[in-house]
């Protein structure tokens, strides 16, 4: 790219010039990047571009000042590695005898580079202020170590050189664990995992930032010039080193895509682009997997294989510069491995090809000292060479089965031994069928890691249950995982339960099978394959359950119940249930979820405990809510006779699904008010569910579910659960469980009483609110298009009939099916709201206007007809 920039200030309108110029020169870049190929010459074909432009400008603005003073590229710019759209960091020279009119003309040369849109980073101070920054701070001293003149005074250049790299402003030790420190922060702020859905290639774990660190690191130490001298120094082999440069350039070549179609700096692999980067990059679909998973599974492998040498140059560099010739002395741990430094290594070069099993019998080494921090860089390159060797035989052998077993039975270290065998890859070579979800995304907005990584998140989840420093965050669980005798069925069933994801058909049922044939094969009980097999083909089984149906209905309970067989499995299916759901999307989790597993497991363990042989009888259940509440309500005051006035109007229905405690809250409102006080509208902010209540209590009129739902969704709430009762005498009890939109309690008083006082409004003026859409589509959401389907369920208790509406949530979607109901005359008696993203998926448990289960075919068209109808606002 030539421009000859000094013409360019003879024009009229010199800035449109220049920014004509900017434009061309990336138009160029963008028309000759080759997506196959290193843009390695592009990059510095740009840095040259923005050098002329600057030198051009410099001499322009700063005249006879130009060649007293110094511009100075930093950071990426001063490697010559610039992309399109990436900012420019300069560093300002100034001569301590500098005249009085230069920082006018710097002003003027600042103001003109942000005009023309480089959006520089600009920084100007004296060569003694730039050392003494550079002394404080890592990060200056870090942006100066690749510092390159652009124009100006040589000496001053020379001189800030000098006393940068010459005088150690930082010693290598100082310097290596600041940037250990940074890097670790850095780690933190993505959850220290590059594997989700997003990545950001730059920042994020194994991304470019991770590359640099070693580079700096290396080149401060031994003044180097280029990473190609790792070789020389001894730190990698040619291949290795071939390696990490193939890695570098397949990030390079994707950011620099990036850049292209975003047309700005942007290093976050975000769902709007990954489909278009995916073509741009040759990935095209095929039957198991679409073209854009292909194409992040790409990038996942190359992050890892970061990851990987990122981990053994670090500690290969903190051996040189950190430890002392004696802790580098070799400790015997066994015949095959010795301790140096704190780290385990091969005690010579053949060890894995003399006994293989030493392969998994590292790992096992690892756990049982804990004084260990690792396994040297050197081991680390042996184990991956010599990968090869896990095969079928080895697969097969008694001893490695009962070593990997074994792994998974050590009260420490499984999580951290798992994902160092994941990462150098011994997880995949000793399970196949592991390999085949390793960097394997699914493109959903539910699950935001890949599959391998969710699976050591289950069980990294699974083992906090068992650590008394994590007792505080799930008290339940950690009670509930002390009565579990085997813990590594636990891990053994979170290691198989989405092993089979991306094969097509049932995952649970496929993942049944390859769970088994592990167990035959590592001799696992009858009892204990029996255990695991159950827990992977039946893993979603309680979530379904608590979020799909009616959980005070004894009926569910009871089939639930029988599902289950046994408070052995309840406890592993709950502590399962509870580590897979917080596995796959933080944001998923809240007070509500973990309340409502916790009802299902205290009704399903008293089931259990019952016999299932003696199932609870919904009269039972009446009767026994009814007496707890009159109990209550006795103790606050109320006369039996006004308890009975104020139960007058509910029906059976109520008493069996609300507990106690409701009953009691809801009798008191309604003994304080007369009939003019209707409609009833009461809030509890905080339930025992973590969720805020809304009741509505009042005669039976048309939308009041319409109204009630539209209302809530105008003032902001999230519905999470609805429950509509009907009583004989025409009377409506609805009770909403809501929360704010961030998914927090309602805890502001004003906003209660605001909440009451609309909803009371319109009911009494039949006024549905029109959505402000507060909860506006997010911008991942219209990437994942999804299809509305609309089934009547079979499974149903018989007085009632089931819906299940799976479409993409949005503003009004449950007053819309509201108003669908409300045309066809049905009456709902209850909805169970599940959100996952965005996607709805909501339950409705209907009736006809003669409060009859809908059974007639054409009927059921008609409702699904009108449902569609009204959900895709048509």
């Amino acid at each position: 790219m030539t421009f000859n920039f000094s013409d360019y200030f003879s024009e009229h309108a010199p800035i449109s010039a220049y920014k004509q110029a900017i434009q061309q020169a990336n138009a160029q870049l963008k028309q000759r990047f080759d997506p196959t190929a290193s843009p390695h010459l592009l990059l510095a074909e740009k840095a040259q571009f923005i050098d002329d432009l600057l030198s051009t400008c410099w001499q322009h603005f700063l005249g006879d000042e130009a060649n007293k003073q110094a511009i100075v590229a930093t950071g990426g710019y001063g490697r010559r590695e610039l992309f399109p759209y990436s900012d420019i960091d300069l560093l300002i020279l100034l001569d301590q005898n500098f005249s009085e009119n230069v920082q006018e003309r710097l002003s003027a040369f600042s103001n003109f580079l942000w005009d023309i849109g480089l959006k520089p980073g600009l920084g100007t101070c004296f060569v003694f202020e730039c050392t003494a920054l550079a002394s404080q701070d890592q990060t200056i001293f870090t942006s100066l170590l690749e510092m390159r003149l652009i124009t100006g005074d040589q000496s001053l250049f020379r001189a800030l050189k000098k006393q940068v790299i010459a005088s150690q402003l930082w010693s290598s030790e100082r310097f290596f664990l600041a940037k250990m420190e940074e890097q670790e922060q850095r780690h933190g702020k993505y959850h220290d995992t590059a594997y989700n859905l997003e990545p950001n290639i730059k920042e994020g774990p194994g991304g470019l930032r991770d590359i640099q660190v070693i580079g700096w690191v290396f080149k401060h130490h031994y003044n180097a010039d280029s990473l190609h001298e790792l070789i020389k120094y001894g730190f990698l082999p040619k291949s290795e080193y071939d390696s990490l440069i193939a890695a570098r350039d397949n990030l390079w070549r994707l950011r620099f895509a990036l850049h292209t179609v975003t047309n700005r700096c942007e290093d976050r692999l975000l769902f709007d682009y990954q489909r278009e980067l995916a073509k741009l990059f040759g990935f095209a679909d095929h039957e198991q997997q679409p073209d854009v998973e292909a194409f992040m599974q790409f990038f996942f492998k190359t992050v890892a294989e970061i990851e990987c040498l990122n981990e053994m140059l670090l500690q290969l560099l903190n051996e040189r510069l950190i430890n002392n010739s004696e802790t580098l002395i070799p400790i015997p741990i066994t015949a095959n491995f010795s301790a140096i430094a704190g780290y385990l290594e091969a005690s010579h070069e053949d060890v894995f090809e003399k006994e293989p099993l030493a392969l998994l019998e590292i790992f096992l080494l690892l756990q049982q000292a804990p004084s260990l921090k690792g396994i040297r860089a050197g081991t680390i390159r042996l184990i991956r060479k010599h990968l090869p060797l896990i095969d079928a035989q080895f697969r097969q052998n008694k001893t490695a089965n009962r070593l990997f077993v074994e792994i998974l039975r050590q009260p420490r270290g499984i999580t951290h031994q798992l994902k160092r065998m994941n990462r150098y890859g011994v997880l995949a070579a000793y399970m196949p069928d592991f390999a085949n979800i390793v960097a394997r995304m699914q493109y959903d907005l539910f699950h935001i890691y890949t599959v391998d990584e969710h699976t050591l998140f289950v069980i990294r989840n699974l083992r906090r249950f068992a650590l008394d420093k994590h007792s505080k965050e799930l008290p339940f669980c950690n009670n509930i995982f002390m009565l579990v005798p085997k813990p590594e069925v636990l891990y053994v069933a979170a290691l198989f339960h989405d092993i089979a994801k991306g094969r097509g058909g049932d995952h649970s049922m496929l993942g049944e099978t390859i769970a088994s044939q592990f167990c035959q094969q590592h001799d696992l009980t009858q009892h204990d394959t029996k255990l695991i097999t159950w827990l992977v083909r039946n893993h979603l089984l309680m979530s379904m359950t608590a979020q799909r149906k009616d959980i005070s209905d004894p009926d569910v309970i009871h089939q639930f119940a029988l599902q289950v067989g046994s408070i052995e499995y309840l406890n592993y299916l709950y502590l399962l249930t509870v580590a897979d759901i917080r596995a796959t999307n933080p944001s998923l989790w809240n007070n509500w979820k973990d309340a409502l597993l916790k009802d299902l497991y205290v009704a399903t363990h008293r089931a259990l405990h019952r016999g299932l042989h003696n199932p609870l009888a919904r009269s039972e259940c009446i009767k026994e809510n009814q007496t707890e509440a009159t109990a209550i309500l006795r103790q606050l005051g109320l006369k039996q006779d006004t308890i009975e006035h104020s139960w007058q109007h509910l029906s059976e229905d109520y008493f069996m699904r609300y507990s106690a405690d409701e009953i009691a809250w809801h009798t008191i409102a309604i003994a304080a008010s007369s009939e003019h006080d209707l409609p009833l509208v009461l809030l509890r902010p905080q339930t025992q569910r973590g969720s805020a209540e809304v009741f509505v209590y009042t005669q039976n009129q048309e939308q009041i579910f319409t109204i009630c739902t539209a209302t809530l969704d105008y003032l902001g709430l999230t519905i999470l659960d609805a429950r509509i009762i009907t009583s004989d005498d025409d009377y409506v009890l609805n009770s909403f469980q809501v929360l704010e939109q961030s998914g927090e309690a309602i805890i502001d008083l004003h906003r209660e009483i605001h909440i009451c006082d609309a909803l009371r409004q319109c009911l009494r003026e039949k006024q549905v609110k029109t959505s402000k859409n507060f909860h506006k589509q997010s911008r991942q959401a219209k990437h994942f298009p999804i299809q509305t389907r609309i089934t009547f369920l079979e499974d149903t208790p018989k007085r009632l009939s089931s819906i299940e509406l799976v479409t993409t949530d949005r503003a009004g979607l449950l007053s819309s099916v509201g108003h669908a109901f409300n045309e066809l005359g049905i009456q709902l008696h209850d909805a169970k709201i599940t959100t996952i993203g965005s996607r709805a998926e909501d339950m409705f448990y209907i009736t006809d206007q003669n409060a009859q289960p809908i059974t007639d075919p054409d009927f059921r068209q008609r409702i699904v007809n009108t449902l569609s109808r009204y959900v895709s606002g048509k």
